[in-house]
């Protein structure tokens, strides 16, 4: 097998601390340019999606024109065009046998369950697409966040239509419903409304990786949306609800511009990194603070200044203060080196991704961690691709983060997913690395998550493919879902510097010699962490 060799320099902290990790540098080679994406249901699409470093291998898992084949099957498709489905931010149960996926329509959203061991998809639940009059009573929308919780649930929330709610699923492996859109959702006892979260335009939602019963952060996907973190009342208990806060930038704050809400919502330009405060906008049991807005209100996503009824989430948090940026997306939690908790957040519109570490009960610093600044294949051949929509981000046994595009280059160019290289786990990254490269018309890459218990593999989906819309591609393959495995890829060479020294690639920097007494391979890495 060719497996990526590697020198190990941080071994020792690889066994002795199996949550706090730096990453590594990459293991792959960079690709050099973006694809080119083809004509809907193309070879591309139906075999290789992704141009991908050599030896990694893809294959599809499921798609739509596959499930809908089959009468004993099921899944969401409302007469949307390529948005019919929209398979978005998918999630593992514990053992990586099921695959959740939440669609991301206008209207009638639901969840689908993927069983990987007998290839079957069916339809938890959907809506009753009452939306599309003004009815949310029995319908939801544009599911894009779902999370496996620590509870044995799954959670799913809402962004850009319906009213900004998260519903949990109370038994995601039972029998899935003969009509999945007859339960009454809101008060029913196999779906429930958390009410406690404060509704937002929810993309990023996560739990704390020190603390998973305790702490559920998430995120307003908005043109200045903030970062919230919910402590719950009761260890484990999504209901009682607790203290909800909003992130606020000291330097921010105490700027003339971030005392003044009206410029939330223009160019940005106080500092927004830096010192940082979690300021409550609850008190302990969830009720709103004295003189600040309903966190719960439920409400469109819409601008706070002109409309009384916004998500109140966004409005609570300007009227403490909260520091805005732009479209905030995707989230992942870590746990640095140093034992605290870290978060790394997608802004899509500033073309970056921030991190966030978390210095105190209450405390934090925000960093910027890439940018269309940072190097890009550094110390390898360079890349013409440009980092650009930063949207969704996954993250590996050892702590290496990936960052996924959205659809930003063109209607001929498609979009990336970056290795960000944090050797040194400061929240800054040192080069993107170019990973992959999305080659299938109208579609986005998201999704992207690592098996739980296989780390070599991890699955990602094509979203909204032009293949989706049956009016325009009959017979289309549609959203889909393709499985990687990196057990296989050709790792880089081992590079001198005009002498002896070589380059350790986790070290990420040169030494000299290529001792293969102590050579491990990323792959057997991942394993160990894994393990």
């Amino acid at each position: 097998m060719k497996k990526a060799k590697l020198v190990v320099a941080l071994v020792a902290a690889v066994t002795a601390a199996p949550a706090a990790l730096a990453g590594t540098a990459p293991y792959f080679n960079p690709l050099t340019q973006s694809s080119a994406v083809a004509s809907p249901n193309h070879i591309n699409e139906l075999n290789s999606p992704w141009q991908a470093p050599a030896g990694i291998s893809q294959v599809n898992l499921m798609s739509m024109n596959e499930v809908e084949a089959d009468v004993n099957q099921s899944i969401q498709r409302v007469a949307a065009g390529r948005n019919s489905s929209m398979f978005d931010m998918l999630a593992y149960d514990p053992t990586g046998r099921y695959i959740f996926i939440p669609h991301e329509t206008p209207i009638g959203a639901g969840v689908s369950r993927y069983d990987t061991q007998n290839d079957f998809n069916e339809l938890l639940f959907a809506g009753d697409q009452g939306g599309a009059n003004g009815d949310w009573d029995d319908d939801f929308a544009a599911f894009d966040p779902a999370r496996y919780t620590p509870n044995g649930t799954v959670i799913a929330a809402e962004e850009w239509s319906g009213l900004g709610r998260v519903v949990e699923i109370l038994d995601p492996l039972g029998p899935a419903p003969v009509d999945p859109t007859a339960t009454a959702l809101v008060e029913g006892t196999d779906y429930r409304v958390l009410n406690s979260i404060a509704k937002v335009a929810h993309e990023g939602i996560n739990f704390s990786e020190k603390h998973p019963n305790e702490v559920i952060y998430f995120i307003d996907e908005w043109r200045s949306g903030s970062i919230y973190k919910l402590v719950l009342a009761t260890p484990g208990d999504y209901v009682a609800g607790g203290t909800t806060y909003v992130l606020s930038v000291d330097a921010f704050a105490n700027a003339a511009e971030g005392n003044n809400p009206a410029d939330y919502y223009n160019e940005v330009t106080a500092p927004r990194f830096g010192p940082a405060t979690w300021v409550p906008i609850t008190d302990a049991n969830g009720n709103a603070l004295p003189g600040i807005t309903d966190p719960f209100l439920d409400g469109p996503t819409n601008d706070p200044r002109t409309n009384t009824n916004t998500r109140g989430g966004r409005v609570a948090a300007d009227d403490v203060g909260g520091t805005p940026y732009g479209r905030p997306e995707d989230m992942e939690v870590a746990i640095l080196p140093n034992g605290n908790e870290m978060l790394y957040i997608t802004t899509t519109s500033e073309n970056a991704v921030i991190s966030v570490e978390n210095t105190g009960a209450n405390t934090a610093i925000v960093r910027q961690f890439a940018s269309q600044a940072t190097p890009k294949n550094a110390g390898f051949p360079g890349t013409t691709g440009v980092f650009n929509s930063p949207d969704n981000l996954a993250q590996d046994a050892l702590g290496n983060i990936y960052i996924i595009e959205d659809s930003p280059n063109s209607g001929d160019v498609g979009g990336d997913i970056w290795f960000a290289r944090d050797t040194d786990a400061d929240g800054v990254a040192e080069s993107l690395d170019h990973f992959m490269s999305l080659q299938v018309n109208g579609s986005e890459s998201t999704g992207m998550i690592f098996h739980p218990t296989d780390p070599t593999k991890f699955v990602v989906a094509v979203q909204h493919p032009e293949s989706t819309n049956l009016a325009n591609v009959p017979g289309g393959f549609g959203d889909a879902v393709w499985e990687f495995d990196v057990s296989e890829v050709n790792p880089p060479a081992c590079q001198s510097n005009g002498g002896s020294r070589i380059w350790n690639w986790i070290a990420n920097r040169f030494v000299k010699s290529c001792s293969r007494k102590n050579d491990f391979t990323f792959v057997r890495l991942l394993e160990r962490q894994a393990n």
